[in-house]
This record gives structure tokens, C-alpha cells and sequence, in this order.
């Protein structure tokens, strides 16, 4: 995922995004604990997405706080 499509999304669309790299987090981690996993590299792409999507709905809750402050 590039930053630049995640800075057009919103907070829900954010959460939603989030929600979906744990759920594939979860499997790529089963799969590899069952040795069913080829390409190891996936969980470290889906551990960074999951970082910067994080990052980024934080970002947008700091933005939210200063604008009402």
C-alpha cells in the first residue's frame, strides 16, 4: 500500500483498511505455522502496511485535535 492512496482515505475507510491487514496478518501467521507459507516476505509487507496505516489514522487524530483546540 503507497502512502499517497492512504492520505485520500478517512479515518472509517483507514479502520477498515486496518482491520483487513490484521485478519490477513492472522492467516499469513497460521499458514506459516503450518508450513504452508512459501514466500515468508508477505508477513513483513503486511507488518509494515499494518505500521503505516496505524501511523497515518494517528496523524489524523492529532489533525482533528489541533483543529478543535
Amino acid at each position: 500500500m503507497k502512502p499517497s492512496e492512504l492520505k485520500e482515505k478517512s479515518i472509517s475507510e483507514l479502520e477498515s483498511e486496518l482491520e483487513s491487514l490484521s485478519r490477513a496478518q492472522f492467516s499469513l501467521r497460521m499458514q506459516y505455522g503450518t508450513q504452508q507459507l512459501t514466500n515468508t516476505s508477505q508477513l513483513k509487507k503486511t507488518k509494515r502496511d499494518i505500521a503505516r496505516v496505524r501511523t497515518f489514522i494517528k496523524q489524523r487524530e492529532i489533525e482533528n485535535k489541533k483543529i478543535k483546540v
